[in-house]
């Protein structure tokens, strides 16, 4: 049967000779992230900021102008529009009222102003949030990666040692700093599908983090003496055709939905994409590394017995 190896099996990189450059690129970018969480800031979707979030279809293919200026009048604020799918399937924003009657009330006016502006339009679906709901769903949101971040780091350090915990949980974090600083810079719509994306992609983060230290783990057993900046190397070349062949798999799989599907579908499959790539090197260029200078001459190694002299006396500390 023919196998198709996307890495040679004697593959010798030297992965931690760009330890520092990794590790200074990453605080890099994760720092930048964060500037960018702060200013400009995010752009937050109605679940987040509250508002109203509207899914049309027109008969025809929808005219912009015409809609624009019949929601316009309505002096509801800032109104944006939206296609995805078909030309005729429409998306419509607008910003949240001061009280949740005047909410519904507004709710009501633009779905009459709709169907009078376009006759025949359907109204697909309606979502209308409050402030205070959509500030409990952000915290509750945070509280979930929060939590997802504490629960993989006991779970690691319970399956391998404590410097393999820390060095998990702060190469997730700093992932996750990069896709915040994604959308920041794409201005795409940050909401609790964005939260369902960040989460599956620290799921994916992980899984690829325990394949390499678990080989990792397994190489201390085998080789004592192997300084462990080498033994390291080691486990990611012998890692690498898995790593690299499921991540691509991944990428594959999600990139028809980052193509082809509707507006949420498209930006969650493409954070996936990104999510992918950030996750696959980071386990290579920054969970290594961190391992790599908590880990000196700290990682348990059981050491083998001493041999015995080739005369045949006894090793020293053992009797005859």
């Amino acid at each position: 049967m023919f196998w198709l190896r996307l890495v040679p099996d004697d593959t010798k990189i030297q992965f931690m000779r760009g330890r520092i450059l990794g590790l200074a690129t990453s605080a890099f970018l994760s720092i930048a992230s964060v500037i960018l969480f702060f200013h400009p800031g995010l752009n937050y979707g109605v679940d987040f900021k509250g508002g109203i979030a509207i899914e049309i279809q027109t008969p025809q293919p929808a005219d912009f102008s015409v809609l624009r200026s019949g929601l316009d009048a309505l002096g509801l604020g800032q109104v944006q529009l939206q296609q995805f799918g078909s030309p005729s399937d429409v998306l419509i924003r607008m910003e949240a009222q001061p009280t949740e009657q005047q909410q519904q009330a507004a709710l009501d006016t633009v779905k009459k102003t709709l169907t009078d502006t376009v006759p025949g339009t359907v109204i697909r679906s309606v979502d209308s949030v409050g402030s205070t709901v959509s500030g409990e769903l952000f915290q509750n949101g945070m509280l979930a990666l929060g939590l997802a971040l504490v629960a993989m780091l006991f779970y690691i350090w319970f399956r391998f040692e404590w410097q393999f915990g820390v060095g998990a949980v702060v190469t997730m974090i700093l992932d996750v700093t990069k896709m915040i600083g994604v959308y920041a810079v794409t201005g795409m719509q940050f909401n609790l599908t964005s939260i369902a994306a960040l989460l599956t992609v620290l799921g994916y983060s992980v899984n690829d983090k325990v394949v390499v230290y678990d080989r990792v783990r397994e190489n201390l057993r085998l080789y004592k003496s192997l300084p462990l900046r080498q033994l390291i190397d080691l486990s990611i070349n012998q890692t690498l055709n898995r790593t690299i062949g499921t991540s691509l798999a991944t990428f594959l799989a999600c990139l028809p939905l980052a193509i082809w599907s509707g507006e949420s579908l498209q930006q969650f499959a493409i954070v996936i994409l990104i999510g992918v790539v950030v996750a696959t090197t980071s386990s290579i260029f920054i969970a290594a590394p961190i391992l790599l200078f908590l880990g000196e001459d700290k990682l348990f190694r059981k050491k083998a017995p001493p041999a015995a002299p080739a005369d045949g006396t006894p090793a020293a500390g053992k009797k005859a």
